[in-house]
């Protein structure tokens, strides 16, 4: 009922972001084209990228709250994460279109309004800080995220139009507004660097970011019973949902026993690591393959899942 809510909240936030990001894109493009500014067509296509990532977020959100089929066992947890490399994309493709038109922009500077620089992106500063805090308290996984990176970026790439617009105001340079672009560019570039890192190394179920695989194994080494670890693998369902599994050795020992140290290891895990998805397999025996074994081995082997 907990994440239910949190989804309807989540959906709420992102359905308004739509709405107002959309009524300042066409403001962008309005007050660019008036004042002959690249800087403010370029944060249109910053904000037209921030506009598709909001909406790819909404429909991860979408489908992320549905259930587990027999399909698609582990739900569709990794909808948001295909959304988040799916904006980092657009992202790298708005970068190079503003590289290319500022190049020419400096070349040939045209003369460039700065009044209409300045009071267009001092209310785009304003509208992406609020729906970039609306974002921050919404949730923290790599999807809501990546659209939260899309709005901070936005935020600062438009308090440099401010200062742009005021140089230009002082100065009479109009290649200030083509280096502006520039700058707007590189920023769009290095947040859509972070979130790729971020969602490949999910997709190709690299280990989760913040953990560290040999914490883990010292961790579930404390519990009593465990002999040795192996096997261990970590990675992520969806960017806020870790799985792990592993072979532990115990001594030869009693069902009902062994099933106090699977409970100790699973409460370790969910307390250190908040990993809650385990399959855990128990052995008795020497493990044929202990290093980098790929599958169980054996017929003696107790065995201990848990989901």
């Amino acid at each position: 009922m907990h994440s239910h809510g949190a989804g309807e909240r989540t959906s709420r936030v992102l359905r308004t972001s739509l709405v107002v990001t959309l009524a300042y894109i066409v403001l962008l493009i309005v007050a660019g084209i008036r004042a002959h500014s690249l800087a403010l067509l370029s944060e249109a296509g910053h904000n037209l990228s921030d506009f598709f990532a909001l909406l790819l977020s909404l429909f991860a959100v979408y489908l992320g709250s549905r259930p587990p089929s027999s399909t698609a066992t582990y739900g569709y947890h990794r909808a948001g994460v295909l959304a988040a490399l799916v904006n980092a994309a657009s992202l790298v493709a708005v970068s190079f279109f503003i590289f290319y038109e500022a190049f020419h922009r400096l070349q040939n500077p045209q003369p460039v309004h700065a009044g209409v620089m300045i009071s267009v992106a001092a209310a785009g500063v304003v509208m992406n800080g609020v729906i970039a805090l609306m974002l921050y308290r919404s949730g923290g996984d790599v999807n809501i995220r990546s659209a939260f990176l899309h709005e901070i970026g936005d935020t600062l790439s438009t308090a440099a139009v401010i200062a742009g617009g005021w140089a230009i105001m002082a100065t009479g340079r109009y290649w200030i507004d083509s280096a502006l672009s520039f700058g707007i560019g590189v920023l769009i570039l290095w947040s859509a660097f972070g979130i790729c890192k971020e969602t490949l190394n999910i997709l190709l179920e690299g280990t989760p970011r913040g953990i560290k695989l040999a914490r883990v194994e010292a961790a579930i080494r404390t519990v009593d019973g465990v002999n040795d670890v192996h096997d261990l693998h970590v990675w992520s369902i969806g960017s806020e949902t870790h799985a792990l599994s592993c072979h532990i050795a115990i001594a030869d020992i009693p069902p009902s026993v062994s099933e106090r140290i699977l409970r100790d290891v699973k409460e370790c895990l969910h307390r250190d690591f908040c990993i809650d998805h385990t399959t855990i397999q128990f052995e008795n025996v020497e493990c044929e393959v202990a290093h980098g074994c790929v599958m169980p081995v054996g017929e003696g082997e107790a065995h201990g899942h848990s989901h």
